[in-house]
């Protein structure tokens, strides 16, 4: 039995418009994620106390801790306002990268995307 050939009308070059407009959107967005991996970031804690630095690789770069805030009596707010700062500061690279993704993909969330 011979197969019937269906025509392709508009499929084909719609496809073919879909496939490049993707291509046009993956390397837009490997630009953005560059972007954002060359980018520095910085938060601090403790009004200035514990300051910290980072890439947009998540690599931290920088912790600067005012003699101030070195109290040996209170060594646990120091280990706090440490990690305040850090956690601050790789929210800071998150929401610059789920920034800038979400304005080449129109505000859609692809799981897995970056």
């Amino acid at each position: 039995m011979a197969r019937q050939k269906f025509p392709m009308g508009g499929f084909g070059a719609n496809a073919n418009n879909m496939i490049k407009q993707a291509q046009k959107m993956q390397q837009e967005m490997l630009k953005a994620q560059e972007e954002i991996e060359q980018s520095n970031f910085e938060a601090s804690a403790g009004g200035g106390a514990v300051s910290v630095k980072m890439t947009g690789k998540k690599e931290l770069t920088e912790v600067i801790i005012n003699p101030e805030a070195c109290d040996p009596d209170d060594v646990e707010m120091l280990q706090d306002l440490v990690l305040t700062a850090v956690n601050d500061v790789i929210k800071k690279v998150d929401d610059a990268n789920n920034a800038k993704m979400s304005s080449l993909t129109g505000g859609l969330n692809i799981p897995g995307l970056f």
